[in-house]
């Protein structure tokens, strides 16, 4: 059942992805205030996410997997002898991946190809032990069976090492795959969000890059890359030029990032914004070390504080909503125009950000900070990748009907009516955030002091069930909380008026700044002459 459930929620990815846009940040143990490797992931996509546990497994000689395509067609591979547990995108090794599409050139799409990514990353959770394992599944499956997907970059982190891995196709013909992976520098940190990020790269250390014996000779077969230009081969350039619409709504999110993280290095945006033609570079070291606090505080960015911030201006609204609908891009009276793509983005599937830690037992140091719906207005659970059961509203649901059994529903449900009142309704969301979040990281050195107990008196499936059960009741108590906030809202929110801790209500009305604008658009038919006031 719960195996079912997991490879539905990858199979809806396809189904109802109708906008590309994810964005990963990737952390290494040295650039961390607790030696924790992190990796994190904004999936963006109108569809919806089911939760999902595959236990581990052992397989006898002859068994096979069924890959499932679109058309019915269920194609059999050899299945390996043992399989490891899977808690959404977290194995039981600290093994996390997470990805962002870069599209690449579209010729190269192959529609034969047997693989999507979303499949390629549930296999590699289940066969891989570390990441570099986990780039081995997914190059050689790609490889013998054919990649459908488009350009992808995977984040793929274990307990001791963080890995960018690139992959596109050869098109339509051509089962192989291009690929690169480059391992993140030691002390630094890496940002992706729809571009390819891996530029030059050493061709001679397989410690620190691996790629495809072709990668740069199928780029001059194709007119992709001519070495007579004396240029260093680029996989970014080859495989993935961009316009300055993309720029635009890919590197931006990255400037922001690296922006907060390193402000000493003063990164400029003018390379979003077609300025520069210098990119940022592919990792950084950050001025100070970061936690997964943190890196959850990086998640949550509409550009506050920077000409691009979307709380202010007119399209904020008169409550300083920092959303924009879609289209991303519109036009009017014949000029083209674009809103800002942040990271915080209303389309947010689920978000995680994963923990893996070399100096703690795998069922304890490996720990999946999950949440549904926008990142600035979820709430992050803590789940340890040992778990093997959790609460059923994060497991159902469908797009096409509402439920309050659904806890993906319930988060989209307090985000949509946060964002007609944003900047009175999102104080109240933040401040039950802040406490069940703030609670949770209180918890976690008691939870995991008692868990090491357990481990080292060899109590493993005692240790098991308190760490499933403490996850559970986190999951539990989130879940509980957010159906009351729904309602919360509803009620101190009304016909706009806001009740006070009374229950009275008062016409809190608009802000002085807004009704400025109102009044320069339409002050004529608004003002209140003196003699009409004596009528």
């Amino acid at each position: 059942m719960v195996r079912k459930l997991f490879l539905i929620t990858f199979f809806s990815i396809f189904l109802f992805y109708m906008v590309f846009g994810c964005t990963s940040i990737v952390v290494t143990k040295s650039a961390t205030i607790d030696g924790s490797v992190i990796n994190s992931y904004n999936c963006d996509g109108e569809y919806l996410h089911h939760f999902g546990i595959i236990p581990a497994a052992d397989h006898k000689d002859g068994e096979t997997v069924e890959i499932k395509s679109f058309d019915g067609t269920v194609t059999k591979i050899p299945q390996v002898k043992h399989t490891y547990k899977v808690v959404d995108l977290m194995n039981e090794n600290q093994v996390a991946i997470s990805e962002t599409t870069f599209e690449g050139r579209k010729e190269l799409v192959n529609p034969d190809g047997l693989f999507y990514y979303w499949t390629l990353m549930r296999l590699a959770l289940e066969r891989s032990k570390t990441a570099r394992e986990a780039i081995k599944v997914i190059t050689s499956l790609a490889n013998k069976y054919g990649y459908k997907s488009s350009g992808e970059t995977f984040s793929i982190t274990d307990k001791n090492e963080a890995w960018i891995l690139e992959v596109i196709g050869k098109g339509k013909g051509e089962k192989g795959i291009i690929w690169v992976a480059v391992k993140v520098p030691e002390g630094e940190m890496v940002v992706h969000s729809n571009s390819a990020i891996i530029g030059s790269f050493p061709m001679n250390n397989p410690d620190v890059a691996m790629y495809s014996p072709d990668v740069v000779d199928f780029a001059i077969k194709k007119g992709y890359y001519n070495p007579k230009s004396k240029k260093s081969f680029s996989f970014r350039d080859a495989y993935d030029p961009c316009d300055l619409a993309k720029l635009r709504y890919t590197e931006l999110r990255r400037w922001s990032v690296y922006r907060r993280v390193a402000p000493s290095k003063k990164f400029s945006p003018d390379f979003a914004l077609g300025k520069s033609k210098n990119p940022y570079p592919f990792s950084i070291k950050p001025d100070y070390k970061l936690s997964v606090k943190k890196v959850i505080s990086l998640l949550r960015d509409h550009y506050e504080g920077t000409p691009f911030d979307m709380n202010v201006g007119l399209s904020a609204g008169p409550f300083s909503c920092p959303y924009r609908w879609r289209p991303i891009s519109w036009v009017v009276d014949g000029k083209e125009y674009v809103w800002q793509r942040p990271i915080s983005t209303q389309q947010t599937s689920f978000t995680f950000v994963s923990q893996s830690r070399a100096d703690l037992p795998d069922p304890i140091g490996g720990v999946y900070w999950f949440g549904f719906d926008d990142t600035y207005l979820t709430c992050y659970i803590p789940i340890y990748c040992s778990v093997s059961y959790f609460p059923k509203e994060y497991q159902v649901g469908s797009l096409s009907s509402f439920s309050y059994d659904s806890a993906w529903w319930v988060f989209n449900l307090v985000s949509n009516l946060c964002y007609a009142r944003y900047s009175d309704r999102i104080k109240d969301v933040q401040k039950l955030q802040s406490q069940l979040e703030g609670n949770f990281f209180k918890m976690q050195p008691y939870i995991e002091k008692t868990a090491l107990m357990m481990y080292k008196d060899g109590k493993k499936n005692l240790l098991n069930t308190y760490l499933s059960d403490y996850s559970y009741e986190c999951g539990k108590k989130v879940y509980e909380k957010w159906v009351w906030l729904s309602k919360y809202l509803i009620t101190k929110y009304n016909d706009g008026y806001v009740q006070d801790e009374n229950g009275r209500p008062h016409a809190k009305g608009y802000s002085q700044q807004w009704l400025r604008k109102v009044i320069k658009d339409e002050g004529k038919r608004l003002f209140l002459k003196k003699e009409d006031s004596k009528k």
